[in-house]
C-alpha cells in the first residue's frame, strides 16, 4: 500500500539507534534482593493487558538500581515475557520510567526511529502478530522467546508519523471510554458491598439502634439451612465427542475458566454453547437468567450472574434467588463467605466444595422488609452495572475491530482531523 512499509523489529531499532535486550539474569538478581519497599522489578507475571500490574511486584533497594542500570527502562520501551504466555507485552508508561526489566523479560528500545512506540504497542497485540511470535517461539514444555525472534518480527506500518499517531489515537479514545466504564463499575461495585457490610456484617441497618442483639447477631432475625433457604443445583457436560450436541449450540454452557477477574459480575456469553438436545442428554441442568454461579472446583468461590437462560459444567454450584433471598443479597452474601466455603472444602486430587456440604451450611435471614429495602437500593447499582458492562463489551469489540483494520491499513485516517494528546506530539 502507497505510503506503508515492511521492517523487522531488529531493523527498526537498528536504524534508530534501539536495541532489543535481555533483562538481567538470574545470577544478577537473586530471591533475597526482594523487599517491600524500593524500585519495582518487572517480571513476566506483572505484564497485564498491555499494562504493569503493580498488585504483587517485586521491588530492589537503590544499590541494586545503580548496579543494574542498564536495565532501567524508560517511557516507550516494551517489554515482553520470555517464558510460558510469550504473546504478553506492556508499554512503559511515565509511571513506570526508572524500574528496572526484570528477570525472565525483553525490552525493545526504540530510539530515534521510524515508528512511534504506541504504534507498535498495539501492532504487536494482533492476534496474528501473536500467533507468528508463538510459532517461532523455542521449547516444547515451555516456549522461550529470545532477542533474534523478537528482532526478526515483521512489522508492517505507515511511513508517516502523523499517519501513525491518528491510529493510535483512535485506538486510545475506545481505550479510555473502557478504562472509565471500568472504573465506574468498579465504583459501583464497591457501593452495593458496603451497604451489604454495613448493614450485615457491622449490624448497622435503618433501625439497629432499637434492635435487641445477642451474640452479635439481633434476636429477631434467624439463620435458615440452604436446603430450605433457596434452590441449588450443580452442572454437566454433554458429550463432546458427539457434534450435534455443539454444532449450532444456543444454550450458553459456562466452565469455570469463563468467569475472570476481567469478565465482570454478569455474564451475557460463554465460551462453549450447547444444544437443547446436548443438555438433556447430560446432568446439566438448565436455570433462569440471573442466578448466580459460583465455582466449587479447584477455585472455590468465584461468582458469575448469568444474564440469559444457561447451564454450567461440573464446577459450579449455581444458586436460584428467590423472593426471601434476593439477588443482590444473596450474591453478596456468597461473595464475602468465599474464604469459609475453602475451608469446608475437599479433595485428594483438587479441592471440591460438594453440594452435600453446601446444603447444610447456615444463611443469616433478616427479616424480609430489611433485605427488601436493600435490594431497593443495590438492585439500581446492579443494573447500572450491568448496562456499563453491555458498554464495556461493545467498546472492546469495535476497537478490537477496528484495530485490525486501522494497523493493517485497510481502514485509511489520512483524511481525519485528530487531535493529538501532549504525549504524542513533536516536542519542539
Amino acid at each position: 500500500m502507497k505510503g506503508w512499509t515492511k521492517k523487522t523489529i531488529g531493523e527498526i531499532c537498528d536504524a534508530g539507534g534501539g536495541e532489543v535486550k535481555t533483562g538481567p539474569f538470574g545470577s544478577q538478581l537473586h530471591q533475597s534482593d526482594y523487599q517491600i519497599e524500593g524500585t519495582p522489578v518487572v517480571m513476566p507475571a506483572d505484564i497485564m493487558e498491555g499494562k504493569i500490574d503493580i498488585s504483587r511486584i517485586a521491588r530492589v533497594s537503590e544499590n541494586h538500581v545503580v548496579r543494574l542500570n542498564k536495565h532501567m527502562l524508560s517511557a516507550g520501551d516494551i517489554v515482553y515475557g520470555r517464558r510460558g504466555d510469550i504473546g504478553r507485552q506492556a508499554i512503559i508508561r511515565d509511571e513506570n520510567i526508572g524500574w528496572l526489566c526484570g528477570t525472565g523479560c525483553l525490552r525493545i528500545t526504540l530510539g530515534d526511529s521510524s515508528v512511534i512506540p504506541e504504534f507498535l504497542h498495539l501492532y504487536l497485540m494482533m492476534q496474528e502478530i501473536i500467533g507468528w511470535i508463538q510459532n517461532q517461539a523455542i521449547g516444547a514444555t515451555m516456549p522461550n522467546l529470545n532477542t533474534h525472534i523478537l528482532r526478526r518480527v515483521p512489522v508492517y506500518f505507515p511511513e508517516s508519523k502523523d499517519l501513525q499517531r491518528k491510529i493510535v489515537s483512535i485506538i486510545c479514545s475506545y481505550d479510555d471510554l473502557i478504562e472509565n466504564n471500568k472504573r465506574r463499575i468498579a465504583l459501583l461495585e464497591k457501593m452495593a458491598e458496603e451497604i451489604y457490610r454495613e448493614w450485615f456484617v457491622r449490624m448497622r441497618f435503618p433501625g439497629h439502634a432499637n434492635a435487641k442483639f445477642e451474640k452479635g447477631v439481633p434476636i429477631a432475625w434467624d439463620f435458615t439451612i440452604i436446603e430450605d433457604a433457596f434452590e441449588f443445583m450443580g452442572g454437566g457436560t454433554p458429550s463432546k465427542t458427539v457434534s450435534r450436541y455443539w454444532d449450532e449450540g444456543r444454550v450458553n454452557w459456562y466452565t469455570p475458566s469463563d468467569i475472570t477477574a476481567s469478565s465482570g459480575i454478569f455474564l451475557a456469553k460463554s465460551g462453549d454453547q450447547s444444544t437443547e438436545e446436548g443438555v438433556a442428554s447430560s446432568s446439566a441442568r438448565m436455570f433462569p437468567p440471573y442466578s448466580i454461579m459460583m465455582t466449587s472446583r479447584a477455585t472455590i468461590g468465584a461468582i458469575g450472574i448469568n444474564t440469559t437462560i444457561a447451564c454450567t459444567n461440573q464446577g459450579f454450584i449455581t444458586c436460584i434467588p428467590n423472593e426471601k433471598f434476593s439477588l443482590t443479597y444473596l450474591y453478596h452474601w456468597l461473595k464475602l463467605n468465599k474464604t469459609y466455603f475453602e475451608l469446608l472444602s475437599g479433595g485428594a486430587t483438587f479441592a471440591e466444595l460438594i453440594k452435600s456440604t453446601f446444603r447444610k451450611i447456615e444463611i443469616l435471614s433478616p427479616p424480609d422488609a430489611l433485605i427488601k429495602d436493600f435490594n431497593s437500593l443495590t438492585l439500581s447499582l446492579f443494573k447500572k452495572i450491568e448496562i456499563l458492562l453491555k458498554q464495556t463489551n461493545l467498546a472492546e469489540t469495535t476497537r478490537n475491530t477496528l484495530l485490525g483494520r486501522l494497523i493493517s491499513g485497510k481502514l485509511s485516517v489520512e483524511n481525519l482531523d485528530i487531535r493529538f494528546p501532549p504525549s504524542m506530539q513533536d516536542q519542539p
